[in-house]
């Protein structure tokens, strides 16, 4: 059992792992601006923290195991939020990636593409430029993990598979749940496998 904070716990991402860790007993602080929409649940204390207040979350991260950021790329800079763990203290970091920075084939990004919507460019760009800075860090134990193109709500199947920097794609396209993308990465925290790198997952 870990000891684990959660940035950003009451979006769809956050909340499923937050559910997701909860069923496997770990003991969660789930940290939002909005403490009131993540619901009751066991192991879970909820508090309210503003991530762009250094002294306002720090305290709040430290002694814990793990810090995990489901927060929107465009929502902060990926600075601060590295500088915001590292001052915690906190020595693993998993972040909720994007599939943009994601290969098609050696050398074009998702991002690059011409099919790829102008609606979700400005995030995507941003989490590719969290990318560029995280694999920077040298001081952080992290982990980034990207999704698969299509990321929406589902069903815990609890199968998947896993991959590193190319975009996974099937005959179905390219696709994972919220759900069992929090299974992946609580996996990763319990049974870690990709310390300091990028890894995706997807059916």
């Amino acid at each position: 059992m870990s000891n684990i904070a959660i940035i950003g716990a009451s979006g769809e991402v956050g909340s499923r792992i937050v559910k997701e860790l909860s069923n496997r007993h770990h003991q969660i602080t789930a940290i939002s601006r909005h403490p009131e929409n993540i619901p009751s649940l066991p192991g879970v204390t909820v508090l309210k923290a503003d991530l762009l207040n250094i002294d306002d979350i720090v305290p709040h991260l430290r002694g814990h195991d793990v810090v995990v950021s489901a927060v929107k790329f465009n929502d902060t800079e990926a600075k601060h939020i590295i500088d915001v763990v590292k001052k915690s203290g906190v020595p693993r970091y998993l972040v909720v990636g994007g599939a943009g920075s994601l290969e098609v084939k050696p050398g074009l990004r998702l991002i690059d593409t011409p099919e790829f919507p102008k609606a979700y460019k400005a995030e995507a760009n941003k989490g590719a430029d969290f990318l560029d800075e995280i694999q920077k860090e040298t001081e952080l134990n992290w982990t980034f993990l990207s999704p698969s193109a299509l990321f929406g709500p589902g069903e815990r199947t609890g199968q998947f598979r896993l991959g590193k920097d190319t975009l996974l794609t099937s005959d179905n396209g390219s696709h994972i749940s919220y759900e069992d993308y929090a299974v992946a990465l609580v996996d990763e925290i319990e049974t870690p496998q990709h310390p300091r790198q990028r890894f995706t997952v997807g059916y």
